[in-house]
């Protein structure tokens, strides 16, 4: 490099160097005012400095920024030790940028003695290697040693339920596939279902395109369905596409598609349509399709559907829609429904009703507002009491006991609860029991009391019967839920099987005219997942400028963490409306009894304004447009309240999140002793880059997940879920990740399992893409199986 090159050069890199610290030193101060670090005040002040000395081809400029770098690693290790993925956004960028300042003199040393040239040599490399390390040193979580296998039990199903079985355990018996031989796995088939994302989902964000479907198995044939409401049958062991049906409905206003599964029910021999398929579609009707045909049973309701709009009163198509599969059991139909969050206080109902499986005539009907136990369906011109709380996920059902159980969420709206009734306070955010014949209340348990944090339970729990310590079996369930508490319950009674504890929490904070609850419920008998409160040290981002933003953001927030109160100002809602865990669920191995879960930190920020202040105006005018997209801001108009809602994901303004990684993990609990056997971080950011692309390093950061795992007899659990694209299996007695599949988009499903009519195991995942998480789109249903044996 000659020398006026070389003059250029600095004079280029000391005006970055002095702007970067401009940059410091005022939002560094900032930071400092609010009781923050003083490190980005005194390092941009440095910095200002040695950009100005280094544009002048002044060595003492890199002098200068050498004792930055060196002053900064000092405090990294200080503020975090060597954990290499919280050093990422400390000292990997001042490292290049120490690079970039040292680059001129490592070049002069070219011509001068060897021994400074091999000095100056060793002090790039070093920089490089420590860079290196910071970037790419893995995270190593805690395990406690797993327990050994129980003696196998007699296990029956091939997942013709979308939990696996009525109880919800997404579990098989299926053993083919093994710890030994699952690194032998192969795609086997691919389908594609022709329904892709339009671009009102995927360029214009005016609706919510997520594909997270699990199909069931229903003799030799799988049974799935789509966003846009498409139903098909695949040809369980080639994947061929045996029939499909779609709904001619008007897709105008709705604002949110989603299809979780379908439903089967075999009816009595001898009756029409007797093998039904019941799907859930965008426009809020319940479908019984034909198995074998794909065609709409014509004694069912209304010439082939119901109309779950009846007795509902009037609200724009988007406010009701269903998302998850039914409960068929015990002669009964029944159904919950997604309304819609926080757009007003007369919202539809959330009643849960059930009906007959043949005729479709509705039985009974669980509104709240009417009673504990269930009422007889209304008729004529009745509606059910609007704006309670629904439930929008997937059910599960005791039928020996002939118990359906439900996880209900708030009443509408979410985010500020200044109008709420004495039944929305009773039954919001609970685990509600109720007799599947007649819908009369067995009991119900609540999670979160007078709950704002819209930490609903998203879906119903996994029924498992557990050993004594003495002996015996008791009947159980575990209740996964949005705030990282587990619950552990006598399932006949609702009883505690694990303890629970009521626990103050702060009620300062929030809006003046809301009645807060002092304490809330923690399961202190189990493994918490409830992630801590952020910290000022804990933030994260990709470079030291997001870092430094997401710090002053925290300072400036009035509280952090669960249950923070929600007021004008921000909170960072630490678990959020993603949850720790969400619809998706956990998973038990009955025979083990071992629980798998997979959990993400997702925190967001959320505010209140007043609705009749010009910004509210602006925000509920945005609001109409509809469509949701977790990097951008989301504003909630929650009409008949004086206060919109806005609730964005904390993320720095580079798109990298301002908590600290890892963001997603894997555990798996021993149900007898209620211990973690071990954790892993699930997922890289392989697919999760700057500035909302989909070009990022494969760093092990775990990352945001939606979907749930699955466990077999063969030991191994299978997962998607995770927004880099992939399929894994993890072994169940120890973690190690044995297996994984690239896949062509998002797989935001819980996969499932089955043995086709060759003999083979297949594994299957739905990888559609998921708007809300960004990932990519598609239509896929892909099956994986081990070679074929000659």
């Amino acid at each position: 490099m000659k020398g006026e090159a070389m003059r250029l050069y600095l004079r280029i890199l000391g005006w970055i160097v002095a702007l970067l610290g401009l940059f410091f030193a005022v939002a560094g101060a900032e930071l400092a005012w609010l009781g923050g670090s003083l490190y980005y005040l005194l390092a941009g002040l440095a910095m200002i400095a040695a950009g100005i000395l280094l544009s002048r081809s002044d060595r003492r400029g890199a002098l200068i920024y050498a004792l930055v770098w060196l002053a900064t690693w000092l405090w990294a290790v200080w503020e975090v030790g060597f954990d290499g993925l919280q050093l990422i956004p400390r000292v990997v960028a001042p490292t290049v940028l120490m690079i970039l300042v040292a680059w001129p003199w490592l070049w002069r040393s070219a011509t001068r003695p060897p021994a400074r040239r091999m000095a100056a040599t060793a002090v790039i490399a070093g920089l490089v290697l420590a860079g290196a390390y910071a970037a790419f040193a893995p995270r190593t979580l805690s395990a406690q040693a797993a327990v050994s296998a129980a003696t196998p039990k007699p296990s029956t199903g091939d997942w013709t339920h979308y939990g696996g079985t009525l109880a919800g355990d997404r579990y098989s018996s299926r053993a083919q596939i093994t710890p030994a031989n699952v690194g032998q796995l192969q795609l086997a088939w691919t389908h594609r279902t022709g329904d892709l994302v339009m671009p009102d989902e995927a360029v214009k964000h005016l609706r919510e395109y997520h594909s997270e479907a699990t199909p069931i198995h229903i003799g030799g044939t799988l049974y799935t369905c789509t966003p846009h409401s498409y139903v098909e049958a695949i040809d369980a062991t080639t994947g061929a596409a045996k029939w499909r049906w779609h709904t001619d409905a008007d897709i105008t206003g709705n604002s949110y598609l989603v299809c979780r599964g379908v439903s089967y029910y075999e009816a009595p021999a001898g009756t029409a349509c007797a093998h039904r398929i019941f799907a859930p579609t965008f426009d809020a009707k319940m479908y019984a399709l034909d198995a074998d045909t794909g065609k709409p049973c014509a004694g069912f309701g209304k010439g082939g559907y119901i109309d779950l709009r009846d007795q509902m009163g009037v609200s724009p198509a988007a406010f009701q829609i269903s998302t998850s599969p039914p409960v068929v059991a015990n002669g009964r139909l029944i159904i919950g429904e997604r309304i819609i969050d926080n757009v007003g206080v007369d919202e539809p109902a959330g009643v849960v009703r059930a009906y007959d499986p043949i005729s479709g005539a509705p039985v009974w009907a669980w509104d709240m507002g009417r009673g504990d136990d269930a009422i007889k369906p209304l008729t004529g011109d009745a509606i059910y009491t609007r704006g309670t709380p629904n439930v929008w996920g997937a059910m599960t059902a005791d039928a020996a006991n002939g118990i359906v159980y439900l996880g209900t969420g708030n009443a509408t709206p979410d985010y500020w609860i200044g109008r709420r009734r004495p039944f929305d306070d009773k039954y919001g955010t609970s685990i509600v029991a109720l007799d599947i014949a007649t819908g009369k209340m067995r009991w119900h348990r609540q999670l979160v009391h007078r709950d704002m944090w819209d930490m609903d339970v998203p879906v119903g729990p996994s029924l498992v019967d557990l050993p004594l310590p003495g002996g015996g079996i008791v009947p159980a369930l575990v209740q996964t839920t949005k705030m990282g508490q587990v619950y552990l319950l006598n399932r006949l009674t609702g009883a505690p099987l694990a303890a629970i504890v009521e626990k103050p929490v702060s009620t300062r904070g929030g809006i003046g005219d809301e009645a807060m609850s002092p304490t809330q419920p923690f399961s202190v008998g189990m493994p918490s997942f409830t992630p801590p409160a952020p910290s000022e040290t804990t933030t994260w981002g990709a470079t030291p400028i997001d870092q430094l933003i997401c710090r002053i953001q925290f300072r400036k927030a009035h509280a952090a963490g669960i249950y923070a109160p929600i007021g004008t100002t921000d909170i960072i809602g630490h678990p959020a409306f993603d949850g720790v865990t969400d619809w998706g669920g956990g998973a038990v191995d009955p025979e083990r009894a071992i629980f798998t879960v997979n959990t993400m930190e997702m925190p967001f920020r959320i505010r209140l304004v007043r609705a009749d202040s010009a910004q509210g105006q602006k925000m509920i005018a945005a609001a109409a447009k509809g469509g949701e997209n977790a990097k951008a801001p989301i504003y909630y108009q929650q009409f008949g309240t004086p206060y919109v809602a806005v609730v964005q994901a904390w993320i720095g303004p580079f798109g990298a999140p301002c908590s600290a990684p890892p963001w997603g993990k894997l555990t798996a609990v021993d149900l007898k002793t209620r211990q973690v056997m071990w954790t892993r971080v699930l997922g890289t950011a392989r697919d999760t880059g700057l500035f909302g692309s989909h070009l990022g390093f494969p760093l092990k950061t775990g990352v945001p997940n939606l979907g749930g795992s699955i466990i077999t007899r063969g030991g191994l659990v299978f997962i998607g879920a995770t927004t880099d694209q992939y399929l894994r299996a993890f072994d169940l007695r120890t973690g190690a990740e044995l297996w994984k599949a690239r896949l062509p988009a998002g797989a935001q499903a819980t996969p499932m399992t089955y043995q086709g009519r060759d003999g083979r195991q297949y594994v299957v995942i739905t990888a559609g893409g998921h708007g809300a998480l960004g990932t990519r789109y598609g239509d896929y249903t892909l099956a994986f199986a081990l070679p074929k044996t000659t």
